[in-house]
């Protein structure tokens, strides 16, 4: 059973599930027509119910919900519609979260003040899928706000969708995108030039390295041993491998398994090829 807390519009309502004691949130065409707070629902059919994730904990959800226009969180919601299609499985719990995220960027949009992101590039690459659906969320938001959503803010809410969709919350995917940064910067000071962003071996070499910290993290040990291989016929490419590798046990506190070593070596020596 629910009960209407607030009707947001024609396609929303904020209800109160009795059962759990918990606000959630309906959308779906015309759900929230004809409805009046308090009115008491046994179910919404037709509607998406979203879990609500209050990352403003110091203000009751109702407050957080009201700051937000509504519209807002309809294309929010379209927008992790779009993440379950491709993906199978979202956590709607991130519904306002994200909503809030996206509130705020169109203020910041509005007022001339960009938020900077250092990660754009290599979100692209880390989190394609989510930035591609990000992409077109930004068309929606500026088609119903009339303001542009600048590359920078889509690999912002590429982060949030990607947190929808893995077990990973947003601090720990933005990590993962400045540790994989670091390890590119690492290779290109190593070897004294630039990669291509566009190279095929780029990309490799970055979803090797999303995975590899992925596996460190996890205490995983990759069942692929080809330390002597690279060591022998790639031995800068391996003493590069070295260099992150300790880095990376330094940044995560974390022993890094040897293997790692010759597989990344192998995979920095490709992406130097393609160079």
């Amino acid at each position: 059973m629910f009960k209407v807390v607030k009707v947001l519009n024609n396609n929303g309502i904020l209800a109160y599930d009795m059962n759990t004691r918990r606000e959630v949130i309906f959308l779906g065409a015309g759900v929230g027509f004809g409805k009046r707070p308090g009115e008491v629902l046994e179910s919404v059919p037709e509607a998406k119910v979203y879990g609500l994730m209050n990352r403003r904990k110091e203000q009751p959800v109702i407050k957080v919900v009201n700051g937000i226009d509504p519209k807002i969180l309809e294309v929010t919601g379209q927008l992790l519609e779009m993440v379950e299609k491709q993906f199978g499985r979202i956590d709607r719990n991130v519904l306002l979260p994200l909503a809030d995220h996206i509130a705020l960027t169109i203020k910041r949009m509005r007022s001339g003040k960009e938020l900077p992101n250092p990660f754009t590039a290599d979100i692209r690459v880390l989190f394609s899928e989510e930035f591609q659906v990000a992409e077109e969320g930004a068309k929606l938001l500026e088609t119903v706000t009339d303001c542009h959503i600048t590359e920078d803010e889509i690999g912002y809410i590429a982060i949030h969708l990607h947190s929808a969709v893995s077990d990973d919350n947003v601090g720990q995917s933005l990590d993962l995108a400045r540790l994989a940064r670091e390890c590119i910067c690492l290779v290109e000071e190593i070897s004294g030039y630039r990669l291509k962003e566009t190279s095929m071996g780029y990309s490799r070499l970055m979803s090797h390295i999303r995975y590899m910290l992925v596996r460190i993290r996890n205490g995983e040990k990759i069942p692929l041993d080809v330390e002597d291989y690279v060591k022998g016929k790639f031995s800068k490419a391996y003493d590069c491998a070295s260099v992150i590798c300790r880095r990376m046990e330094q940044e995560l506190s974390m022993p890094v398994y040897q293997e790692e070593v010759g597989f990344l070596g192998l995979h920095i020596q490709r992406v130097w090829g393609d160079e």
